[in-house]
């Protein structure tokens, strides 16, 4: 008696299945859209992680050139004290330069982010029409054809 419930209900729900066409096409143009934007998202991001790295580096670099003026030997103590007041005027200058290069930086991943976001709002919302116009087509035609098969 369970065998043939199991069955009857394993029937049941093919027949329904059945009626729900699933469109695999729109599944894997989804998916190679998502990739797509994935793809591009990360150029973005690894972009801009190159820049802020040569940027860093560059910084780096110019800080321990200044810094070896510090280091070497002066005849009078108060040009110890003049190197330390110029080596931090002109860190302080490169630092304000450098964080404006990296505000640069980030303002560009900002707009390259809201372009290929608006970018992909667009063509989600023309794939969303055109899946729902489909799915109502292929229910519209789904019902007609249990209404005909009903009548009969």
């Amino acid at each position: 008696m369970a065998k043939a419930q199991a069955q009857d209900f394993n029937a049941m729900m093919k027949d329904m299945m059945g009626a729900f066409p699933v469109d695999t096409k729109a599944m894997e143009e989804a998916f190679k859209n998502q990739a797509a934007l994935s793809e591009k998202m990360s150029g973005v991001a690894l972009e801009a992680a190159t820049k802020s790295a040569e940027l860093s580096g560059k910084w780096t670099q110019e800080t321990l050139t200044k810094l070896q003026d510090v280091t070497k030997a002066k005849s009078e103590p108060a040009d110890y004290a003049k190197a330390m007041t110029d080596f931090a005027s002109a860190n302080a200058e490169s630092a304000a330069e450098h964080m404006a290069a990296f505000a640069e930086i980030a303002k560009k991943v900002q707009m390259d982010t809201v372009e290929l976001m608006m970018a992909a709002g667009k063509d989600l919302q023309e794939d969303a029409s055109k899946a729902v116009k489909k799915a109502t087509d292929d229910m519209t035609a789904a019902a007609k054809k249990a209404s005909t098969t009903a009548a009969k």
